[in-house]
Order: structure tokens, then C-alpha cells, then sequence
């Protein structure tokens, strides 16, 4: 269908929160929605193309990206870490648009010695601008069995979810001059990388390279989203099945979040006084 949108010069504009989703992949093919990128053999879809795994030498990591851009999504994927010994490297998965003034949203994995948590990191970045920063521990190991990690971005908020408990919101509050990521279709990425100048215990726990290739997994990919193709949506006021397009935490998902952020938070941009002497960012008092 065509579109009802609107382009400007400058930015793309959805024309309204009511608009609904053309497009579904549930369980879909690796080959289908997404290509390998960089890493060259050390990034594979397999199992008849069910299963895609991320692997780091120590010569490269690897990487893959979507191969369509959305304009708003409820976007799964379910992930098996990297086992054991996995201090320095990062498993990086999320969203995100181009150039300087970019928008993102961000799940990273931070790696760390056996028998020591991950470390669950999550940024929003809004016209190139992060330092939102969130950190969780998981109430489970995330190395033995695939896990689901969800991101619904619609025009009134960010979800982040993990195993269907989320554990951070970001909404808009464009009311406040606050930038929200509403304008800037994103591609979604993964790679897995060494890090180990920062990743873990603020880089001093180096990458023992003789326990590489360091591997992730990936497998069931779902995706109710928005996809965006030369300059317009696949989207349309018409359609029907689009209730993420308008979800927000209900009662009962913002006593879970709160459990979450009780029980596993280790850090708060909206609660670091030594990096915000001067007062926290607007958001922290108004969410």
C-alpha cells in the first residue's frame, strides 16, 4: 500500500501514531532478513538457515545487519552468549540510523570470567547524543540457553525487555524538549568484538585469547515493525494487528520493571552524581 507519509528536507516524518504494520517475520530465515557484514568466515547461517553465530579471533570479530530499515518495531531476537571465559569481548545488538546526529538503541553483553555474571548494558541515543547508560545483571546465565531480547520502539516509548520482563523504559518526552528517536529510520546490527581496553572490570581483565574463538548465537528473529524503502513506510492507517504501535508498561509491567531495577540495576546514568555534578539530565526527574 502506499504510504500516507510525509518527507521533508530534513527528516521523515510519520504522519500518525495510528499507523499499523505490513510487515511480520517470525521465525524467519537469516538469509531473508539479514546479511553478514564483516568477519568474513567467522559469521555463518546454518541449520537451514535457522541458526546465524557470531564468532571473535584474534584477528577480527564478526558482525551482521538487516537488510531493511524500520520506522518503528517490535523487534525479538533470542541469544546465547558467549561461554565460559568471556572477559573482554562484547556482544552488541541494536538499533540504529547513520551520519552524526544518529539514532540508537542499544543491548550490549559485556563479557567476564567464568563464573562472574554478564554485565547487560543499554543506551538510547537521540540526534547523535547517548550517555544513557543502564546496567543489569540477569537472574540467569545467559551462556546455557537461548534467551529472548526485545525491543518495542513505538512514537510514545523505548521497552526493553528480556524474556518478556522489561527492565527499562524510555519515553517520549518531547513535551520537555527532550529528543526522542522518532524521525530516523533504523537498521538493526550485531557483532561481537573485543573490548577488552573497557569491557570488563573497566579493562582490567584482559581477553585470554587462548580460550578463541569466542562464539554467540542467534535464532529466531520475530519482527512486527515498520519497514522503511526509499523514502516511504510500509505502513498504513488501513491495516490492522498494530496494538504494539500504541503499547506502553501497563500496571503489572511497571511493578515488574521496578523488581528488575530493584533487584538487578548495578548502574544509573539518572543516579551518577560524580558524572552529572551539575545536575542530572531532564529526563531522570520527569520519567
Amino acid at each position: 500500500m502506499a504510504s500516507q507519509c510525509l518527507v521533508s528536507t530534513r527528516r521523515v516524518f510519520v504522519c500518525s501514531i495510528m499507523l499499523s504494520f505490513l510487515v511480520a517475520a517470525f521465525g524467519s530465515n537469516f538469509d531473508q532478513d539479514f546479511q553478514l557484514t564483516w568477519g568474513d568466515e567467522r559469521a555463518k547461517i546454518l541449520n537451514n538457515r535457522q541458526l546465524l553465530t557470531l564468532s571473535l579471533d584474534k584477528v577480527s570479530g564478526s558482525g551482521f545487519q538487516s537488510k531493511n530499515q524500520y520506522l518503528f518495531g517490535k523487534i525479538d531476537m533470542q541469544l546465547k552468549l558467549v561461554p565460559g571465559n568471556s572477559a573482554g569481548t562484547v556482544t552488541a545488538y541494536y538499533l540504529s540510523s547513520q551520519g552524526s546526529t544518529h539514532d540508537e538503541i542499544d543491548f550490549e553483553f559485556l563479557g567476564n570470567l567464568s563464573g562472574d555474571p554478564y554485565i547487560l548494558h543499554t543506551n538510547v541515543f537521540t540526534q547523535g547524543k547517548g550517555n544513557r547508560e543502564q546496567q543489569f545483571y540477569l537472574w540467569f546465565d545467559p551462556t546455557q540457553d537461548f534467551h529472548t531480547y526485545s525491543i518495542l520502539w513505538n512514537p510514545l516509548t523505548i521497552i526493553f525487555s528480556v524474556d518478556g520482563t522489561p527492565i527499562r523504559q524510555f519515553k517520549n518526552l518531547e513535551s520537555y524538549n527532550i529528543p526522542f528517536p522518532k524521525d530516523q529510520p533504523m537498521w538493526i546490527y550485531s557483532s561481537l568484538w573485543n573490548a577488552d581496553d573497557w569491557a570488563t572490570r573497566g579493562g582490567l581483565v584482559k581477553t585470554d585469547w587462548s580460550q578463541a574463538p569466542f562464539t554467540a548465537s542467534y535464532r529466531n528473529f520475530n519482527a512486527q515493525a515498520c519497514i522503511w524503502s526509499s523514502g516511504s513506510s510500509s505502513c498504513s492507517s488501513t491495516s490492522r494487528g498494530s496494538s504494539w504501535l500504541t503499547e506502553s508498561l501497563d500496571n503489572t509491567g511497571q511493578a515488574r520493571i521496578k523488581w528488575v531495577q530493584r533487584n538487578y540495576m548495578i548502574y544509573n546514568y539518572c543516579t551518577d552524581t560524580k558524572r552529572f555534578p551539575q545536575g542530572f539530565p531532564p529526563e531522570c526527574s520527569i520519567a
